[in-house]
């Protein structure tokens, strides 16, 4: 039955509809695939089957009040606050941290329906694409445990890939549920910053980070992550970066008048080949569907990844920083590694933080304006497929690429607060995932989702084979 626990959401909820199994029944599908799995994935870090067969058991015998996930496991990343579950962001220095309410979000999953599988893995204080801490340890790969899942969403992304959650909820700064996506063969989206609230995520998304950061669904289809982005967006009344903005349903006639930009490199970094073949695999399919497909790159991209820089490196190890000092010799190396690089230059002063807030401004203008003929911009998602853990430089076209560099390419939209979903498309000579990105002007997450649910229909997941 491990097939079942891989089959989309949507169709786990059709057949929960149609009575084909019960809440329970489900849930104690998944609770063996965990049991099977997780010890050699390491995804879930907070996992009680007495808890979650409570949550079916209570959805089973009332089914007068059905939301839209009624039954559906699900899993929620350590770093967003659910009720009751040990959420320490990764750190030793949170160790045993448990919430007391649920964030928006969670409870809106639990409003839904959703039966909360558990917490799942994240790199300490989430500032990492490699999900490794010392208070669990690091995540595997399903499709090569000598690998490793992403980060900082890394945990959500293996469970979901290997079936032991139908989806869940991530966040994303820079990357964070688009890399583990790209390197799982599952799909993900990050929302326009605040369409789905993201108050009770810890650490806060304020001050820069209310423009980088958003928390987003993770799912293994694209019509998974369009269910939980319709049933957990909108306004938080209580949070000032959530906007009113209702759900839309553009037509696909009327998205065919738009053109769609493509680049499969930005001219700095280079790619592998297999990742520009992907790129260009998912071009042909959006022309053979009808969509005007051109070149096109914003000349402006690195001047947002420069800006996004001095906030998630610099700005961001200034704000950890009260919280470790004389604390160090307790933190993760690979939150030690961040911190080497941000010092690596010196801190922000207050000229030159006020300086990059004003220019920040500029910049999205400058990208708005050259997105205004070219609204969907299809991309690599990062230089290179899943790499082996410890990892932090490979060579790409004779040319040595570094961790950061490496994953550029999804860096540039958290600077511009815009959408932007992953699509697994191909596969590496290893036999790795591959997947594309695509990008669309902020506030246009419908639009993103109905061509990235195109792609998806050919291309999509494939179980791994440590699921079946």
């Amino acid at each position: 039955m491990s097939q079942l626990t891989t089959l989309p959401a949507v169709e786990l909820l059709s057949r929960l509809r149609q009575a084909k199994i019960s809440p329970l029944e489900l849930a104690e599908e998944f609770i063996r695939e965990i049991e099977r799995l997780n010890p050699t994935l390491n995804a879930l870090v907070d996992f009680d089957p007495d808890r979650v067969r409570a949550q079916a058991k209570a959805l089973t015998a009332d089914s007068s009040s059905r939301g839209p996930l009624h039954g559906l496991p699900v899993t929620v990343k350590s770093s967003i606050s659910t009720a009751g579950h040990r959420c320490e962001i990764g750190s030793t220095l949170n160790r045993g941290f448990i919430p007391q309410e649920d964030a928006p979000v969670v409870a809106r999953l639990r409003a839904a329906g959703a039966v909360i599988l558990g917490t799942t893995n994240c790199p300490e204080n989430l500032m990492a694409y490699e999900t490794d801490n010392l208070l669990y340890g690091r995540t595997n790969n399903p499709w090569d445990i000598t690998r490793n899942s992403g980060g900082s969403s890394g945990g959500e992304s293996a469970a979901i890939a290997a079936g032991i959650s139908a989806g869940g909820l991530g966040s994303d700064s820079g990357g964070s549920v688009r890399e583990p996506a790209h390197f799982t063969g599952i799909c993900s989206l990050k929302p326009t910053s605040g369409r789905i609230p993201g108050r009770g995520h810890l650490p806060p998304c304020i001050g820069p980070f209310s423009i980088l950061g958003a928390i987003g669904p993770m799912a293994r289809t694209i019509a998974d992550v369009t269910l939980l982005f319709q049933t957990l967006s909108g306004q938080d009344h209580l949070d000032p970066n959530s906007p009113p903005v209702p759900t839309r349903t553009p037509s696909l006639s009327d998205l065919r008048q738009i053109t769609i930009g493509v680049f499969e490199a930005d001219g700095l970094t280079p790619v592998t080949d297999e990742t520009r073949h992907a790129v260009q695999t998912a071009a042909q399919s959006l022309r053979k569907q009808g969509f005007r497909v051109e070149p096109f790159r914003p000349t402006h991209l690195e001047a947002a990844r420069r800006i996004w820089w001095k906030f998630f490196v610099r700005a961001g190890a200034m704000f950890f920083a009260p919280a470790i000092e004389g604390k160090e010799s307790q933190l993760s190396l690979t939150f030690r590694d961040f911190l080497n690089i941000a010092r690596a230059e010196p801190p922000l002063s207050g000229t030159e933080l006020l300086n990059a807030w004003a220019e920040c401004d500029q910049v999205r203008e400058k990208l708005l304006a050259e997105m205004q003929h070219h609204p969907i911009l299809l991309c690599p998602v990062c230089s290179i497929p899943a790499f082996r853990h410890g990892e932090r430089q490979w060579q790409v076209q004779n040319q040595t690429v570094t961790y950061l560099d490496a994953m550029r390419f999804t860096q540039w939209f958290n600077l511009l607060a815009a959408p932007a979903a992953v699509i697994p498309i191909a596969k590496s000579p290893e036999g790795l995932p591959i997947g594309v990105q695509l990008a669309g002007l902020p506030y246009t997450d419908e639009t993103v989702l109905t061509v990235a649910n195109l792609l998806d229909h050919e291309f999509g997941y494939t179980p791994p084979p440590i699921a079946l």
